[in-house]
């Protein structure tokens, strides 16, 4: 007589294959060094749910454990399934693209005000990346020991979702935010966090993978306030009330589409005009409008939008304002629009790191996802005409989010999440060392300060000699993407949840 199902030895050889496979691939996705992290997360989660699926397929039709047993195998994977629901949910993905895992009810909390400010008034920094949007902020220097001389809290509140930095002037703080289904800008008091006005609009960009909210840093000029929404409204606002002086419902004017992650580019305001890049065809990639009234002056390039802001620089004794597209960096006239030059570059990538234009005539420019930089020889022929040449590139600084910034001879900035120092003059890697992520930086004088993609601030010494980290401290408790603002002595950050005013030490003037 055969002996029941039940009593049969249990077949453990299926788990051990199941075991032995999920380690052989782990160790084949995580010791070579790939040319991105993705490439490495996205396959262990991928391991991962197929190594659940025959685990689970294993133990309930193949294991002849005991049906007692599996039964309650069962009731524990319900409960285990039930309980992460209720308790966790997804709220957007990393920089790396490993989900963002969150309690249900987490939230922030009401304004914290911690200690009044010294009162003394900051350095403004009114557009994207600050004064000269290349990130980089000369003629003060950080007091870098944080033990002694510790950035000191003024206010920390919630807001709403949104990617945008700050823009500061005098004691106006000013960002984009998504409150329910409009688009909101909303100014601050710097010292104080108290709310001074909020401009709305009907708007709202959602992506599963690059969040809720507008993405592009308002733009002060005077007594205005440029912003450009994530759906592609462009707004003309007064700086003290709010109060719309014009609007334009841009992109959907030219006929051109929304970008995968949202419409990104932070206004720059070049004499009489406001420009913004919106990626429409026969001319209309970038635009050019009246600041005072919004009436459109000129329209040049024909390629999609990138996820970078125009920005002027002077290359080869020649004005012009740079933008980096879909499938190229290009150049433009500023008073006619007209393409002066281009340079293609892979489109199988978000472009999102500002190029940085570098002494003689060069532009480095990078991007993530494996494709890495460039440096660009820029040059003016006799009978002005232009041309852009590869001198070298190299994949050991891949930027996905985050700018670069040039400093003597060096380029700094995040590969894949790793800070690293490019030798600008032959592309070699001088140092790779401390993980931030996918986060900012901002160069002040011989110091990066990193807004790490965890929340933490970082202060690291901008020296070809080694990576030398000079200090850190928490400044916010959730996954970074947005630019911080340094108004010095007023370092503003945010992200999705919440932003917070820090007032930082500065060290005396010889």
């Amino acid at each position: 007589m055969s002996m029941p199902t039940d009593s049969k030895p249990i077949r453990w050889w299926p788990a051990i294959v199941i075991a032995a496979l999920v380690m052989i691939s782990l160790l084949i996705i995580w010791i070579p060094d790939r040319p991105n992290r993705q490439m490495q997360v996205m396959p262990t989660m991928l391991v991962s749910v197929v190594s659940f699926i025959l685990t689970s397929l294993w133990f309930f039709a193949f294991s002849r454990l005991k049906g007692k047993i599996r039964l309650q195998g069962l009731g524990v994977l319900i409960l285990v399934f039930g309980l992460s629901a209720s308790l966790f949910r997804i709220r957007g993905f990393t920089g790396d693209l490993a989900p963002n895992v969150e309690w249900r009810w987490d939230s922030t909390t009401s304004v914290s005000v911690r200690e009044q400010s010294s009162g003394v008034l900051g350095i403004d920094s009114p557009q994207f990346l600050g004064v000269h949007r290349n990130a980089t902020l000369t003629g003060i220097e950080l007091e870098s020991d944080w033990v002694q001389n510790p950035p000191k809290l003024l206010w920390r509140l919630p807001v709403g979702e949104a990617w945008s930095a700050f823009a500061v002037v005098g004691r106006s703080a000013v960002t984009q935010e998504q409150q329910g289904e409009d688009e909101a800008v909303v100014c601050y008091d710097l010292l104080t966090g108290k709310e001074k006005w909020r401009h709305k609009d009907k708007a709202r960009y959602q992506n599963p993978m690059a969040g809720v909210g507008p993405r592009a840093t308002p733009t002060v000029f005077g007594n205005r306030v440029y912003t450009f929404g994530a759906m592609g409204m462009l707004n003309c606002l007064d700086l003290e009330t709010g109060k719309k002086i014009w609007s334009r419902d841009a992109v959907a004017e030219i006929g051109a589409e929304i970008q995968e992650w949202g419409m990104t580019s932070s206004p720059l305001i070049l004499d009489d005009k406001v420009i913004v890049s919106l990626g429409g065809r026969d001319d209309r990639s970038l635009m050019a409008y009246n600041k005072d009234t919004g009436a459109v002056v000129w329209g040049g390039g024909n390629k999609g939008a990138g996820n970078s802001s125009p920005n002027l620089v002077t290359i080869a004794k020649v004005n012009q304002v740079l933008i980096f597209n879909h499938k190229q960096v290009a150049s433009h006239d500023p008073i006619s629009g007209t393409l002066l030059w281009e340079y293609p570059w892979p489109g199988g990538t978000q472009h999102v790191a500002q190029p940085v234009p570098v002494p003689r005539d060069r532009l480095f420019v990078s991007t993530g996802y494996g494709t890495g930089c460039e440096l660009i020889q820029i040059r003016k022929s006799d009978q002005g005409e232009f041309t852009a040449t590869r001198i070298w590139k190299s994949p050991r600084l891949k930027a996905k989010f985050a700018n670069m910034v040039y400093k003597d001879g060096y380029i700094y900035g995040l590969d894949d999440g790793i800070l690293v120092c490019l030798d600008l003059e032959n592309g070699q890697r001088k140092w790779k060392r401390g993980r931030y992520g996918h986060g900012q930086l901002i160069l002040v004088n011989d110091l990066l300060l990193i807004q790490a993609e965890s929340g933490e601030v970082v202060l690291v010494d901008a020296s070809p000699e080694g990576h030398t980290e000079r200090a850190r401290f928490p400044a916010l408790d959730d996954h970074t993407w947005n630019n911080p603002t340094l108004a010095a002595p007023y370092l503003l950050v945010r992200n999705d949840k919440e932003a917070a005013c820090y007032e930082l030490s500065l060290k005396a003037a010889n």
